[in-house]
C-alpha cells in the first residue's frame, strides 16, 4: 500500500500560551540547526521546519504515521527546552493535515497574528523555510507548502485591504507611549537592540515629532547604522544603562537570553530622576526586562502581551478584509490539499510506467528477433507503435489514479487494487515468460 504524506504542525502562540511560557520556547537563531536536527532525527518525521517569532514558536513536518509523529513534535518541544510536559501540555496546539495546512496559510496572511494583517509576518516565514533548507530538512512537500504560504500573503495584501494602514507591534508600542505623555516630540528614546523591530518602531516614533535616539546594541557597527539613519548616537551595549537616568521611553529588543533591565538595577536610576515618568516597553521573547519593573512607581511598563489590547480594537475593524483573506486561505488549502495527496501516488505511476516500459522493450526486442526482413524505416515504426500504445493504455489508469488521490486521500482504497491489476503487488516485478508471439 501507498503510505500517503502528511503534513503536521504543532506549537504555540500569543492566544494559547502567554509570555511567560512562550520565552521559554523559541529558538535562537543559533539553536535552529541542531533544534532541525533533532526534529527530523525523531521517528516517522522526514521533513521539519521551525518558524519562532515573539510571538509564535512552531514545528511543521511532513510525515507518513502522523499520530506518533504528531506525539513526537511535542516530545520535542519539552525535551529541547528542558521544560515539564505536564506545564506545557496545556498549551500547546497540534494540527494535522488540512488544518496544519490552513493554519500555516493564516499565518502567512496576516490572520493569525497579534496584529491582524501585519506584513513583518511574511519575512519571518520566508527565512523559517530558508533556515530549514539550509540544514536540509525541508524536502519537497513543505517547501512546496511554505512557498504556496508566501505566495498566498502575497496575494492577502494586494487582492485586499487587510494590510493596507496595518497597525504593528511597533505602532501600537507607540499607540500606548502616546497614552503615557501625550505629545512625544521633544521626548529622549533609548532603544536597547538594532534589529527590524527597534527600527519598526523608530519609524513611528519619528512620525510623532521624536528627534532625540539613542541606540545600544552588541554589535556596535549595527547600532551605529540604525543610529544613523534616525540622526541619533551609538553606544556599546554595555553602557546603555548609564542612560536610562535621561531618557523618557525605552524600547527593548535585545534578544538576551535574560532579563537585562531588573528592579534592583533601575531603583537607584528612579531616585535620580525624581518623579519623571519613565516610559518601557519591551518586545522581545525572551523578556529584556524583569517583571517586577512594573510595580516600581513612576515607570510605566509594557510587554509584547500587553499590546493585546491595542491590536484587539484594530482586529475589529478589520474583521470584514479578513473575511476575504479566509476565503483565499480556504481555496489555496483545498489545491495544497490536492497536490499532496496527488504526489502520494507518483512513486506507484512511476513503478507502473517503468514496468509497462520495461515489458514493452522486451516483447519488442523479442519481436523484432523474427521480423527479420523489416527495413530499418520499418523497425522503427513498429517501436514508435508499441510506445506510443504503451502511453495510451497507462494515460487512463495514470490520470485515475491522480485525481482519486486528489480527492483528499481516496487513492488509499485504489493503490492496492492497481498494484494488483497490473501485477505490482510487492513492488516492482521481474518480467519473465517467453511465449511465442
Amino acid at each position: 500500500m501507498t503510505e500517503l504524506p502528511h503534513i503536521i504542525a504543532a506549537g504555540l502562540n500569543h492566544r494559547s500560551a502567554p509570555v511567560e511560557l512562550r520565552e521559554q520556547v523559541a529558538f535562537r537563531p543559533t539553536e535552529l540547526e541542531d533544534a532541525l536536527t533533532d526534529v527530523v532525527g525523531r521517528p516517522h518525521i522526514s521533513e521539519a521546519v521551525i518558524l519562532s517569532t515573539c510571538n509564535r514558536s512552531e514545528l511543521y513536518a511532513m510525515t507518513t504515521r502522523p499520530e506518533p509523529a504528531v506525539a513526537a513534535l511535542g516530545s520535542f518541544l519539552a525535551d529541547f527546552h528542558g521544560l515539564d510536559p505536564a506545564e506545557l501540555e496545556p498549551h500547546v496546539y497540534r494540527q494535522v493535515d488540512a488544518g496544519a495546512i490552513r493554519h500555516l496559510f493564516e499565518v502567512a496572511a496576516g490572520l493569525d497574528s497579534m496584529v491582524l494583517g501585519e506584513g513583518q509576518i511574511l519575512a519571518q516565514v520566508k527565512q523559517a523555510l530558508a533556515g530549514a533548507a539550509g540544514v536540509g530538512t525541508a524536502g519537497a512537500c513543505l517547501n512546496e507548502l511554505f512557498q504556496r504560504a508566501l505566495r498566498l500573503g502575497k496575494q492577502a495584501r494586494t487582492d485586499t485591504e487587510i494590510g493596507r494602514g496595518a497597525m504593528s507591534i511597533s505602532s501600537a508600542a507607540v499607540d500606548l507611549a502616546r497614552t503615557t505623555f501625550g505629545e512625544l516630540a521633544g521626548r529622549e528614546v533609548l532603544v536597547v537592540g538594532a534589529g527590524e523591530m527597534s527600527r519598526q518602531t523608530l519609524i513611528h516614533l519619528r512620525d510623532q515629532g521624536v528627534r532625540s535616539v539613542i541606540v545600544a546594541n552588541r554589535t556596535y557597527d549595527h547600532a551605529h547604522e540604525l543610529a544613523t539613519e534616525f540622526g541619533g548616537q551609538a553606544i556599546r551595549f554595555d553602557d546603555f544603562a548609564a542612560h536610562l537616568g535621561s531618557a523618557d521611553i525605552v524600547v527593548s529588543s535585545s534578544a538576551a537570553p535574560h532579563a537585562i533591565i531588573t528592579a534592583d538595577g533601575l531603583r537607584p536610576v528612579l531616585a535620580e530622576r525624581r518623579g519623571r515618568p519613565l516610559f518601557i516597553v519591551d518586545i522581545a521573547v525572551p523578556r529584556d526586562v524583569e517583571a517586577a519593573v512594573a510595580e516600581l512607581d513612576d515607570v510605566y511598563l509594557f510587554d509584547i502581551d500587553d499590546l493585546n489590547g491595542v491590536c484587539d480594537r484594530y482586529r475589529a475593524e478589520r474583521a470584514r478584509e479578513a473575511q476575504a483573506v479566509a476565503h483565499l486561505v480556504e481555496a489555496e488549502a483545498v489545491r495544497f490539499g490536492a497536490w499532496l495527496q496527488a504526489r502520494a501516488v507518483t512513486p506507484l505511476v512511476t513503478e507502473l510506467r517503468e514496468r509497462h516500459e520495461a515489458l514493452c522493450e522486451q516483447e519488442l526486442e523479442r519481436g523484432l528477433r523474427r521480423l527479420t526482413d523489416l527495413t530499418p524505416a520499418q523497425r522503427q515504426q513498429v517501436e514508435r507503435m508499441m510506445r506510443d500504445y504503451t502511453h495510451k493504455v497507462l494515460h487512463g489508469p495514470v490520470t485515475g489514479l491522480r485525481e482519486l488521490a486528489a480527492e483528499r486521500g481516496a487513492g488509499r482504497d485504489w493503490t492496492g487494487l492497481v498494484r494488483r491489476l497490473f501485477g505490482l503487488r510487492n513492488g516492482p516485478q521481474p518480467i519473465h515468460g517467453e511465449d511465442e508471439l
